[in-house]
Formats: structure tokens, sequence, C-alpha cells
């Protein structure tokens, strides 16, 4: 017989999925020096942990499969439809301060 599934509490309200792939073929590519991973510097710039204790998780993932050139492919869990692609030299505090401020609402297809 299994054991029973746990549930284990969490502060998090979202999640920021970073393509770990990605990240790798771009060898950091973000940071001061342009060498660190983004998730590293979303944690650091948001203030967030890698616990269940922050607000908010900026997790790295194997590979979210769209693989764009150098770029970064990134999911906002908080508004899963819609995907983002961070260019290498990306300016990490306007991308950081959109993620603060939460997703935009989801533009509706109207027929």
């Amino acid at each position: 017989m299994a054991p029973p599934l746990k549930q284990v509490p969490s502060a998090w309200q979202g999640a920021i999925l970073v393509c770990g792939k990605c990240s790798k073929k771009l060898d950091g590519g973000f940071g001061k020096k342009r060498r660190t991973p983004l998730a590293k510097v979303l944690r650091k710039i948001l203030g967030v942990g890698k616990g269940r204790k922050a607000t908010l998780g900026v997790v790295e993932t194997r590979c979210l499969g769209l693989c764009p050139r150098n770029a970064v492919a990134m999911i906002d869990g908080r508004a899963p439809g819609t995907w983002l692609v961070v260019p290498k030299d990306a300016d990490v505090a306007e991308l950081t301060a959109r993620l603060a401020a939460g997703p935009a609402p989801a533009a509706r297809n109207q027929t």
C-alpha cells in the first residue's frame, strides 16, 4: 500500500517557471556580469527565496519546449496562458517590475 499524500502549507501566491535548458544555452546571460541564470537574478531582485515561505516562487524547470534563440522562455503561473520570451540582453529590472506588479489581465478574443 502506498503511503498517503501529505499537504504542506505554502505562502506562494504564484510561481514563475524559467526554462533551465534555455538558461544553460546562454551560460547565464543575466545580471551585472551577464553570467547569472535568469531564475537566480529574479529571486534576488524580487526578494523571494527558494522555500515555501516566499510569497512568489521562482522555479527553474528542465525544459519548457519553446527553445527561443538567444533568449529564455518563462511562464508566470498567475497567467499561464501567456508565456514570456526574455532576450539575453533584456532589462531585468523592467521584467521584475512587471512580475512584481502581477500578471496583466488576459486579452479575451471577442468573436
